[in-house]
Order: structure tokens, then sequence, then C-alpha cells
């Protein structure tokens, strides 16, 4: 899997994606990570990317250009399963979107700034739009980083223990169950019996019981239930 980050900081991001997870997967050969600094496709001496709207409103406009220019050199060198632009108002990331691009060869991640971008790159070159929840960052910088970082710690190969991402919370719409570790008992604080007991059936069996009240009682929303609801199931 290849991912390119189109960013006006690109040194925002590359301690993140040669670390833990991102840099495994890249010395696995198992995902490739690109950063492009956007300032190196504008004609501006100045090397801007931005101008002010049109109609007069507040705040600055990344321009058609250069993000033009920087797809279009990318494309040029491969075909793109996706063009992504994060921005507040796109479809809200979670892991089934996860999962699904985890399933692509090569994605474009478009990092928005300012007070967005030129509506007509969005309208003929962006294919999908992604949000990582409800409120607004300075940049899309690190939209782009939970989306690189979801993405790839799921691809076969990139975590040692495959079922161990297999049983994250949300792959089947559950929160995961409490997890402990040694040692068994402290300051009077005791591991669940059954945890002990080496019995898997049991266990998975308690695992199963703990991430659905886990999920009615904290996010009731992802069973289709309402608070209400989820009162009168106790």
């Amino acid at each position: 899997m290849r991912i390119d980050i189109i960013t006006v900081l690109p040194e925002m991001l590359q301690g993140f994606v040669n670390e833990s997870i991102l840099a495994r997967a890249q010395k696995k050969g198992l995902a490739e990570i690109h950063l492009h600094n956007l300032r190196d496709y504008t004609r501006d001496k100045w090397r801007r990317v931005d101008d002010y709207p049109y109609g007069g409103s507040a705040g600055m406009v990344m321009q058609c250009e250069p993000i033009d220019r920087c797809i279009t050199a990318l494309k040029e060198e491969r075909d793109y399963d996706d063009v992504i632009f994060t921005t507040p108002d796109g479809e809200l990331f979670n892991q089934h979107v996860a999962n699904n691009l985890s399933l692509k060869q090569n994605l474009i991640i478009l990092c928005g700034h300012y007070k967005g971008i030129d509506h007509r790159i969005r309208e003929h070159l962006i294919t999908r739009e992604i949000s990582v929840g409800d409120y607004v960052l300075t940049g899309g910088e690190l939209a782009a980083a939970i989306i690189a970082d979801a993405v790839v710690r799921i691809v076969p190969g990139v975590i040692g223990d495959e079922q161990s991402a297999l049983s994250d919370s949300f792959q089947d719409d559950l929160l995961a169950a409490p997890v402990y570790t040694r040692p068994a008992e402290y300051k009077g604080w005791r591991v669940p019996e059954v945890l002990l007991s080496g019995h898997e059936a049991r266990i998975r069996e308690w695992e199963m019981e703990q991430a659905l009240e886990r999920t009615k009682r904290l996010r009731p929303d992802l069973l289709g239930l309402s608070p209400k609801q989820e009162e009168t199931t106790h």
C-alpha cells in the first residue's frame, strides 16, 4: 500500500510517519508513506499557496493551481484508488472506512488548511472527503495522520499478531472487553477469575458479554440504540 500526503507542513508529519507501527510497516515493505510539500508546486516566488476568497469573506483559501499540479504529477506516475480530502464536512471516519481503505493500493490524502480549498478541486479532483470528527482543526495534518495510522495498522502482516488488530474496538461494532496483565492481584484489586481459568470457551464468552455490556453502556449508538432504549435493556 502507498499513501501520498499533500501538505503545507510536511515537517509536522515526518516524525509521526517514521515511528511506531507506520515505521514498522515501511521497514517490512508493506506500506509506503510519502510527504509532498504543496509549496513545491506553486509558481509564486514567495511560495504562497493561498489567496483571499472571492466574495469578501474572512480567511484565506488554498489555490487550485498548486494542488492540481501536485496531484497531476503524482497521477502521471501511478493510478490512485482514491484522492481523499480531509474536511469537517466529509463522511465520518470510522473502523469500517479504515477497513475499506486498507484494501486499496494507492491513496492520496490532501490536507486542508486556512479557510479551506478552492471548491473546484473538490468538484474535479477529489474522490472522497473524510472527517475525523465534528470539530475544526487548524489543518488536515492530524486528520491525515489518524487516517494513515488506522489504515496501515490493519494491512495484513503489519502487526505481528493479526488477531490483535481484529479484536480491537469497533471491528465488530463493539467496544473491546477489559484487558488485564500480571500481577493477578495488586493492592487487593484482582483480575477476574475467569481470565485465570485457562478455559478458552468461558474466556471468549466472558469477553463477548463484557464487550456487549460496555457498548450498551458507553456507546449505545453502535448498536442502534438510543440512551433511553439502552436503559431499558438493563
